[in-house]
């Protein structure tokens, strides 16, 4: 009786083990979600054009591509805290450049700091995993999407606050963020305890950290494979949209950064809603296979609806004050001339451009929500215990490289062609991922 007791998992995610994960990651996430939407405008400033704003914000995550592997393997030798130390730090000094940054180059030095450095969510994912069981896992990680997506309610309005007060201050914004990362370190300091525990090292932990090799020897692992692929061309897709949508929502809608802010906000509220309290509940029911199907078709039809969205300025649009909002305290005189992004004319304001994106905006946020930890928790599901944090390093990996790729490609498509083009491309991509996922996926057991 007893040992079937303790065979059987457990299907209540222990809250209080994973509590301190997830506050941990709101208050880290808090802070990257403050730069997150200004980032394109801070670019912008200085007469980037959108491929090379696409270039600025592809540094990022190409070099996460390159650390968060190395990182993942680190934490599954010497535990999960250490690292997500390591990994906050670099954050860290990442914001405080940003906020003294005088110029485009200074803007690429703090991206690649912080994303060689960045591992914070990856880790967190890790020691989720290591805090729960194949029934609690998907749950676990869903809820570290719903800390994500409060960050993003909370992060573009606390930016705004800050601009509003400080006059437009980019550099107030970028060092509020830095608070935020300062406060994420004294909580995993003080409050995190390490997850990863072994009495023996594992043969994994002698593996080199890590390797371009173990990356093709992941695909090429029936049960991983595919689900890598799957995480890399969705990334690609909706990579794009997150990190161009308010160069999109400038140039089609006239909305300026505290208009996109509100965007953002709702879009967080929503992926809250599905991730802390609908995707634990559907996985249990319909199981990951089915949430990963849900999650491409939703995105595939949201993409392709967004890029559909008529060019009609919103009420309230005057280009003059748009121009402003975007030179803030800066020395810079900006005019339509020294703005590479086309902003759209004055006339035939209305409210039906915005009405059609924001409807458009829920189908995205839905397979956002769900796609990303449904992914993960498959691929931990498919892999032995002590090559979890590995595993996930890899997919992070996937991730950032395709992180790394899609704002150069959404960019000179932007820039070349039009900016609904590479919406509506992201959103052919997923549409042909809908038709092979059925086929690629095992059933659940």
């Amino acid at each position: 009786m007893t040992t079937a007791e303790t065979t059987i998992p457990t299907e209540k995610l222990d809250f209080k083990r994973v509590l301190p994960i997830l506050v941990i990651v709101l208050v880290d996430l808090m802070g990257l979600s403050i730069i997150i939407p200004l980032l394109p405008l801070f670019a912008a400033r200085f007469g980037a054009s959108p491929f090379l704003i696409g270039i600025l914000q592809a540094s990022y995550p190409l070099s996460q591509f390159l650390g968060t592997p190395i990182l993942g393997r680190l934490s599954d030798r010497f535990g999960r805290k250490p690292i997500l130390l390591f990994s906050q730090l670099g954050t860290l000094a990442g914001f405080i450049l940003l906020g003294f940054a005088n110029s485009l180059p200074l803007l690429f030095v703090s991206r690649i700091i912080d994303g060689l450095s960045g591992a914070n969510m990856s880790t967190a994912q890790a020691a989720i995993a290591d805090s729960t069981n194949e029934k609690t896992r998907t749950q676990g990680l869903g809820l570290i999407g719903a800390a994500f997506g409060v960050g993003f309610i909370l992060g573009p309005i606390i930016a705004y606050i800050v601009l509003a007060a400080s006059g437009g201050d980019y550099k107030a914004v970028a060092l509020t963020a830095a608070f935020f990362s300062l406060t994420s370190i004294l909580l995993t300091t003080f409050w995190f305890h390490e997850t990863h525990t072994s009495d023996k090292p594992s043969a994994t932990s002698y593996k080199s950290p890590f390797s371009f090799g173990a990356m093709w020897q992941a695909l090429g692992r029936p049960a991983i494979g595919f689900l890598l692929l799957i995480m890399f061309f969705y990334q690609v897709a909706f990579g794009g949209y997150e990190q161009l949508f308010s160069l999109f929502t400038l140039t089609r809608l006239g909305m300026d950064a505290t208009d996109t802010a509100g965007l953002f906000a709702i879009a967080g509220i929503f992926i809250v809603i599905v991730q802390g309290g609908l995707i634990g509940r559907w996985s249990r029911k319909r199981g990951d296979r089915w949430l990963v199907i849900l999650g491409v078709s939703t995105l595939a039809i949201g993409l392709i609806g967004t890029s559909l969205t008529p060019r009609i300025p919103v009420p309230w649009y005057n280009q003059s004050k748009v121009l402003e909002s975007l030179a803030g305290q800066s020395s810079i005189a900006l005019s339509t001339q020294t703005i590479k992004v086309p902003l759209p004319p004055e006339a035939a304001k209305g409210w039906f451009g915005i009405v059609w994106l924001l409807i458009a905006s829920f189908p995205a946020a839905l397979g956002g929500g769900v796609l990303h930890p449904a992914v993960n928790s498959l691929i931990t599901k498919s892999a032995d215990k002590s090559e979890v944090g590995g595993m996930l390093g890899i997919s992070a990996a996937f991730y950032s490289a395709a992180n790394a790729i899609a704002p150069l490609f959404y960019g000179s498509l932007f820039q070349w062609f039009g900016a609904p083009v590479p919406f509506f491309i992201g959103g052919v991509i997923l549409a042909i991922l809908w038709i092979f996922a059925p086929r690629a996926i095992k059933k659940d057991r």
